[in-house]
């Protein structure tokens, strides 16, 4: 059986801290090294409704996307909610470990995912990592469709895909525009915007778009933009990095339990649509 310090090792080489933003917190944020794991949970957000059922499930890890501590801390007083996730954890023996730029720009990494969730065979990254020969890492992905379908069928097809949220999911363009080649950016993708339509792709999926991008890029071209819950568009990667993890633990002939969690932790929990017209 594994200790910590093996698995935190073996998921370092799959997504390797040192490819991670210069701003980001990834790593090891809790836990004993030397702590035996027979259960990883897989979450996307390090919140206390995730923190509790990796304490119900008896997990010994809890592995997320999203950092705790992206902007750093003075403090983890049980009196905040992020102090109160650390002491939780600590208190019953388990470990907090991120992967989040790090893993949006591997390979495979959390665009994979969401592009195989849509149904796209990939060509290769938005922004490609100069550090990789290969070409295949980078941020976002671009794939294709096997035949061209109508931006409203696409749409549909990008909402079915995704786990339910509140928002669901909303698009910008021509109904009936033919819809075959795309660009995927699991999380927030609006900085990629002028590399996106450099690459000529009929769409853009990705999340948290905001008005004035969203905007300019409809005005600058036929681009059309499919906007989904950030939540959403990377719990794919959980399942990738599940199954990542096991297939490296078994050359290692370790065993361990893992689960994904199912918990909807998108922040948003309610959508009422507009009826009025003014």
């Amino acid at each position: 059986m594994p200790i910590l310090s093996d698995v935190r090792s073996l998921f370092d080489e799959l997504y390797p801290p040192a490819r991670a933003e210069s701003w980001d917190a990834v790593g090891l944020v809790c836990g004993d090294p030397g702590a035996e794991i027979r259960r990883v949970l897989f979450a996307v957000d390090p919140v206390r409704a995730v923190v509790d059922e990796a304490l119900a499930w008896g997990a010994d890890l809890l592995v997320t996307h999203h950092p705790l501590y992206l902007r750093g801390t003075t403090t983890v007083a049980a009196d905040g909610f992020k102090g109160r996730v650390v002491h939780t954890l600590i208190k019953h023996d388990i470990g907090l470990l991120v992967a989040h730029t790090n893993a949006d720009s591997a390979d495979p990494g959390v665009s994979d995912a969401l592009a195989g969730a849509v149904g796209l065979r990939i060509t290769g990254p938005i922004v490609p990592d100069p550090t990789d020969p290969a070409g295949r890492r980078g941020h976002g992905r671009i794939g294709e469709l096997a035949e061209p379908e109508p931006l409203s069928a696409f749409a549909a097809r990008v909402a079915a895909a995704l786990p339910a949220t509140a928002q669901g999911v909303r698009a910008a363009g021509d109904p009936d525009q033919p819809i075959r080649r795309v660009a995927v950016a699991g999380g927030s993708g609006d900085s990629f915007f002028d590399a996106v339509r450099a690459a000529g792709v009929d769409a853009y999926v990705t999340a948290d778009l905001r008005h004035h991008p969203a905007s300019e890029a409809r005005e600058a071209g036929p681009l059309a933009l499919v906007d989904a819950a950030h939540w959403a568009t990377e719990w794919p990667w959980l399942r990738s990095a599940e199954s990542a993890l096991h297939a490296a633990a078994e050359k290692r002939g370790w065993a361990f339990e893992t689960r994904v969690s199912e918990l909807v932790t998108d922040p948003w929990t309610l959508h009422a649509p507009m009826t009025a017209n003014r």
